[in-house]
């Protein structure tokens, strides 16, 4: 696996090998129980074991990695527990956020929504998660940006990176794609109708779909 890091100049080189990894194992690069060679990660990434070795403690802190006795750090796995805590918040979020946006959203946004769909439609054909993951997620900022609120779009996009680990899970199965862009359509006319807790409703079902669907993938995986 290739490990790219993006130097920043006003960042302590700790935290942008802390980044590098921790997109790493949201995007899945890095897989659940996959082992984290301090030697081996430095090399790749073009510095010394020391700003690897503190990022991984910072990851700990984040329950991304796990310390395991006589073996060291490991990507952590998917749990259910983690799952639900995630989703749960997300739900409660995105259904607030797509209340405001039925009573704030522009002519304009709208479009931009729409297009939105539509390009993730275009971008499903691709098979290349990433990309599919990263149009799913325009898909919500738009919605998010609607809102006109800046403390909830902000918990929302630090939510939203916590979320990409089951997104990418939920994405893996193009079993899904037709009830994805269905529900994507439906959200789209309710908000353009601006009925609020339709719009929710939707929204909910929407998320509660994508819980269902990684539960069954974190099941069968044990």
């Amino acid at each position: 696996m290739e490990l790219k890091v993006n130097m920043n100049e006003y960042l302590p080189l700790r935290d942008v090998v802390y980044n590098t990894l921790r997109q790493a194992i949201l995007r899945g690069e890095l897989k659940p129980g996959e082992r984290l060679m301090e030697i081996q990660l430095a090399n790749k990434l073009g510095v010394s074991r020391t700003p690897v070795r503190e990022a991984i403690r910072k990851l700990e802190l984040d329950g991304l990695v796990l310390m395991i006795p006589r073996k060291g750090a490991e990507v952590a796995d998917i749990s259910e527990k983690s799952l639900k805590d995630v989703l749960e918040v997300r739900k409660a979020l995105e259904e607030l956020a797509v209340q405001l946006t039925c009573e704030k959203i522009s002519k304009a946004q709208i479009a931009e929504l729409k297009q939105a769909a539509e390009e993730f439609k275009k971008i499903l054909k691709s098979n290349d998660i990433t990309q599919i993951a990263e149009a799913d997620v325009r898909f919500h900022d738009v919605i998010y940006m609607a809102t006109d609120n800046q403390k909830l779009i902000q918990l929302l996009y630090n939510l939203r990176e916590q979320m990409y680990r089951y997104r990418v899970e939920y994405l893996k199965r193009p079993g899904v794609y037709p009830q994805l862009i269905q529900e994507h359509e439906e959200i789209i006319r309710q908000i353009e109708k601006r009925e609020k807790e339709l719009a929710a409703e939707i929204t909910c079902r929407h998320i509660d779909n994508q819980v269902e669907a990684v539960m069954n993938v974190i099941r069968t995986k044990k």
